[in-house]
């Protein structure tokens, strides 16, 4: 892949439409001033003063965030609650030009939300706090079911790929249920032209004929799901090879630093990540590689164009602190041009 291969996939981004369905969170960023400490009459304790809010679209957000920076037009097909955060996310993902003619309210879920309490000290250095999170515990209702699947059945036959957020770890919680996620597969098969692509962080092994994007430890867990200590080269190589068999199409394997590895039908190809240096932030690195990679597929890259594409991107955004970052098609190109300025053979 030289400079001209590249420009050229990079220039179809923007003739491309991509359905976003899945888990959408709203992340919230409090920034708490240390210095403006007060202490609570109340309870005696230190009442922390915020003095901005930073909120974002999270999880399947971030994917269309990344999309739309990329210059990809994006529909969004979720369920969020009747809320504050509700309107806040839909906002969000308005102002970027997100489709959300497909985003179901409900008054009885929540909207999904990572608070992220965010320490300004002194110097103006800021570093997070613990985080609060809001999902939805309960079952999806098989109503809500019914109308994600019609919605699915209408909006992917207008699409060029279909990128599949399982953001939520209770199973059925979330958007991709296990029916959900059979239709998906039904839909896969049904339109072959069409790429269809899928993130999990519980039940990246359930998949079919989609392609995935685990990262180690997804990898491991769909194996070894009580293991904590990482698995070794060979181990690894073998999850990849089985989920490459259970999924029927490639799998993308994620390993921060050290890359990723492509599994297809010949058996694997490594892909260097990008050197970076300096101070980073992983929040949202995942879900742009996923946008680089699916966006690239629809394109026309092949496997391992796809995921040094996928790489550009997460090099991008893990240099932006304190926010969930995105990578721009110009940033990408940058980070091309300083990374590799000769042609890269793939």
């Amino acid at each position: 892949m030289d400079r001209q291969r590249l420009a050229t996939i990079f220039a179809r981004f923007a003739g491309l439409r991509i359905l976003v369905v899945g888990d959408f969170f709203l992340d919230k960023y409090m920034i708490i001033d240390h210095t403006l400490a007060e202490r609570s009459l109340e309870t005696g304790r230190e009442a922390h003063q915020v003095v901005q809010i930073r909120c974002s679209p999270g999880a399947a957000g971030t994917v269309t965030s990344n999309l739309r920076a990329m210059d990809v037009s994006v529909v969004a097909l979720s369920v969020i609650g009747d809320d504050g955060d509700g309107y806040e996310l839909s906002r969000a993902l308005r102002a970027s030009g997100v489709d959300i003619s497909d985003l179901l309210v409900r008054p009885e879920r929540f909207t999904p939300t990572y608070t992220k309490p965010m320490l300004r000290e002194a110097d103006g250095s800021e570093h997070e706090l613990e985080r609060l999170d809001i999902k939805n515990r309960s079952a999806l209702d098989a109503g809500l079911e019914d109308e994600i699947i019609t919605r699915l059945r209408q909006v992917v036959p207008s699409v060029q790929a279909v990128i599949i957020a399982d953001q939520v770890q209770e199973r059925n919680c979330g958007v991709i249920t296990d029916r959900v996620r059979e239709e998906l597969s039904v839909l896969a098969r049904r339109y072959p032209q069409i790429i269809f692509a899928a993130d999990s962080r519980e039940r990246i092994g359930l998949f079919r004929d989609i392609i995935i994007k685990p990262n180690e430890r997804e990898a491991t867990r769909a194996f070894y799901p009580q293991r904590t200590e990482s698995l070794s080269g060979d181990e690894l190589l073998e999850c990849g090879r089985i989920l490459r068999q259970r999924s029927g199409k490639a799998v993308f394997l994620t390993m921060g630093e050290k890359g990723i590895l492509v599994f297809h039908e010949a058996g694997y190809t490594p892909v260097p990540a990008i050197p970076v240096s300096g101070p980073i932030d992983i929040v949202g690195a995942g879900d742009a590689t996923m946008a680089g990679i699916v966006a690239a597929l629809a394109a026309d890259a092949n496997l391992v164009e796809a995921a040094h594409i996928g790489t550009l991107a997460a090099a991008v955004t893990i240099k932006k602190i304190g926010t969930t970052g995105t990578a721009s098609r110009q940033e990408m190109e940058q980070a091309a041009l300083r990374n590799w300025g000769v042609p890269l053979n793939s």
